[in-house]
């Protein structure tokens, strides 16, 4: 059982209660978010650009997966920090929905985003997922014309590290999405939430925490499609607990092999998060067995909704209780997203630091400083 002896593992281990009572509050504003849809003429064909910074950044990355999956031809992700520095490289000059994530909507680059977005892209609106109902980015939206969505208190994460705001804004732009059948919705974030809940109370938690035994110097996050976010999420996850004690690594599964492979070595831990689609696994596995022939990583784990059947090779594997409940749940790459968060609270500690405040040389902060903003 985890010993919830800190902001960080106790924002870690509610996750799964904050995703059904981001629910409640989309569903809450169900009507709401249809009448800003259609007043403002956003469809399928729409522009849209999912945005925000670091851990925002990855929420951005994942949920555009499974926007274009689902028809929006138009949807991509540009972080907020390309957006405010060299908006003429990935804006266009035609109105379009921007999607923005912010934990606190207080970091720099979030205000100046929205204010480049509206100079660059006139007659744009915004639809704003925030955890934090005072923050600028939540105060400086315009009604009607934007629409602000404030997740529940206890996802605005009190430690460094973003951990229940991540997974909350991620499942709140996919509920979002998925707004004309959201009743319908609620089953499948449950077992999403249900996966989750067996993550953090049962034997995984002890697995997790044994990995800290082998003196790993480095790690490796894989993963496809919409996991290749949750990769992003898990790699920082892990280098930020630790204050860089771990430098850490993401790719693609079929992206590896073309130079990163390099870095993994006999003090590398590596991270598999397996696809479901029967396709991109066929790929997946066949890298998995190369890595391990070819470079001998200290760990190896996988995290898959059903078992990967290289279990011989591995540390451990992660698989659902219920799989059956989790096909094509699109809700699950949250779940897949806590075995970094873990890594990190375990890795953290075993370095001798305070997982609510890692940095020792203050290189990173909750809200980021030192940006200075200049007008466009």
């Amino acid at each position: 059982m985890l010993n919830l002896n800190c902001h960080t593992i106790r924002e870690i281990a509610h996750q799964p209660k904050m995703w059904m009572d981001t629910y409640d509050i989309v569903l809450s504003q169900k009507q709401e978010i249809e009448e800003f849809l259609s007043k403002n003429s956003i469809d399928k064909n729409t522009e849209i650009i999912l945005t925000g910074a670091g851990s925002s950044a990855y929420i951005a990355d994942t949920a555009v997966c499974n926007y274009m999956k689902d028809g929006y031809v138009q949807a991509k992700a540009v972080a907020t920090t390309d957006i405010v520095s060299a908006p003429s490289f990935f804006l266009s000059p035609a109105p379009k929905l921007f999607i923005s994530f912010g934990r606190s909507g207080n970091s720099p680059e979030s205000v100046a985003a929205y204010e480049v977005a509206n100079k660059f892209c006139k007659g744009s609106n915004h639809l704003i997922i925030t955890c934090n109902p005072d923050g600028e980015l939540a105060k400086i939206a315009v009604p009607g014309k934007d629409l602000v969505i404030v997740l529940p208190d206890g996802t605005n994460d009190r430690s460094l590290a973003m951990t229940s705001s991540f997974t909350s804004m991620l499942v709140t732009s996919l509920l979002c999405k998925n707004v004309k059948t959201l009743e319908a919705q609620r089953p499948k974030l449950q077992a999403a939430a249900d996966f989750a809940d067996y993550i953090v109370n049962s034997d995984v938690v002890d697995k997790i925490k044994k990995l800290a035994d082998k003196k790993i110097k480095r790690a490796v996050f894989l993963g496809s499609g919409p996991m290749k976010g949750i990769a992003c999420e898990s790699h920082l996850k892990l280098q930020e607990l630790t204050d860089g004690g771990i430098v850490c690594a993401f790719d693609s599964f079929m992206g590896l092999r073309h130079g990163p492979k390099a870095v993994i070595n006999e003090e590398t831990l590596v991270v598999y998060l397996l696809s479901e689609d029967p396709y991109t696994r066929q790929y997946e596995l066949d890298l998995i067995e190369q890595v391990d022939h070819d470079n001998h990583p200290a760990a190896q784990v996988v995290i898959s909704v059903t078992p990967s059947g290289v279990k011989d090779i591995l540390d451990f594997e992660i698989n659902a209780p219920k799989p059956e409940l989790l096909k094509d749940n699109e809700y699950v790459c949250a779940p897949f997203v806590m075995v970094g968060q873990l890594a990190g609270y375990f890795f953290s500690l075993d370095h001798g630091l305070s997982p609510d405040n890692p940095s020792i040389r203050g290189a990173i902060s909750r809200v980021v400083s030192g940006v200075k903003i200049y007008k466009y």
